[in-house]
């Protein structure tokens, strides 16, 4: 066996299980008021964002996570012209929302500042300059006291938060109080997507299957997708949800209006890649149908 040197991030993947990344470099680590970052270089994975030690994103692979969460809610939308992003530190979700034409307004809200200058530092081939379009407002508050407050409403929102960790700073933004919050702040027709956390046969039960069955008791509408991150280790879950119903859209549909929309060809994103997305494998629509779990505020489900 070859002996371990040098410096390895060691991540729990379950309760018994973990798994271990040689580190090139630390380019930051430290607490800020709201979490542990770290900001790391790795051969395999590139630079990687890591909060209270769970891989948030790395350069090899974040385009499979943000592209998935960000492209199908925005073609399920007929004309996405005001988005509202919640998190999205690493201006990755930023960045593909933007590339879509009509978008003309985008607010984005992170609570914690200090990690979004240390992405825009040390993460540029995540966000591209996004944060530099005007289109955008950035702003660092709670996204749920914004939201609460009156004001415009928006075509889609994106949740692309830190898993709903007990003590983390966003397990009240999984919630039935707070998507009925959102729901109040959506146009006519609009979509809210967010992220769900691990989508895979040993953890599909953690948070996956809640946030589904808990958008179902909100919202009219409500499918779940799933894809594979290789830094995640196992299948990752999204959840889009509607009080309009969601169109199926065919393979040839996705890429028409991925053509029109961005004109841009996207590295993991098209037609069959969305409908291997939506096909969700027998576990989880076994789970789904099984989940008898919403996600109060008084009793938050939490992931392991």
């Amino acid at each position: 066996m070859e002996e371990l040197t040098g410096k390895w991030l060691v991540e729990t993947v379950y309760t018994d299980l973990a798994v271990m990344l040689r580190v090139q470099q630390v380019l930051f680590s430290g607490r800020t008021e709201y979490q542990h970052v770290e900001v790391i270089e790795s051969d395999l994975f590139g630079r990687s964002l890591v909060l209270d030690g769970k891989t948030q994103s790395t350069e090899r692979d974040e385009h499979v996570y943000h592209q998935g969460l960000v492209h199908p809610a925005m073609l399920l939308h007929p004309n996405p012209v005001s988005v509202f992003i919640g998190g999205g530190g690493e201006g990755g979700t930023l960045r593909e929302v933007l590339s879509h034409r009509s978008v003309e307004r985008a607010v984005m809200i992170d609570l914690d500042q200090q990690v979004v200058s240390l992405c825009r530092e040390h993460l540029p081939n995540h966000h591209q300059g996004a944060f530099d379009d005007p289109r955008v407002q950035l702003l660092h508050e709670d996204a749920r006291g914004y939201l609460a407050q009156p004001g415009e409403g928006f075509d889609v929102m994106v949740m692309d938060l830190v898993d709903p960790m007990e003590g983390g700073p966003a397990y009240l933004l999984y919630t039935k109080e707070y998507y009925e919050i959102a729901r109040a702040r959506l146009n006519p027709g609009g979509i809210l997507v967010t992220q769900s956390g691990p989508a895979g046969l040993l953890s599909h039960q953690e948070c996956f299957t809640t946030i589904h069955r808990t958008l179902s008791e909100t919202f009219k509408h409500c499918v779940g997708c799933q894809l594979h991150v290789p830094a995640f280790q196992t299948l990752w879950g999204f959840n889009i949800a509607s009080d309009s119903p969601l169109p199926s859209l065919g393979v040839n549909e996705v890429n028409q209006l991925l053509a029109e929309r961005t004109g841009r060809e996207l590295d993991f994103y098209d037609g069959e890649t969305h409908q291997s997305m939506f096909n969700l494998p027998k576990f989880l629509r076994t789970g789904i149908a099984q989940e008898t779990r919403i996600n109060l505020d008084e009793s938050p489900v939490f992931m392991i």
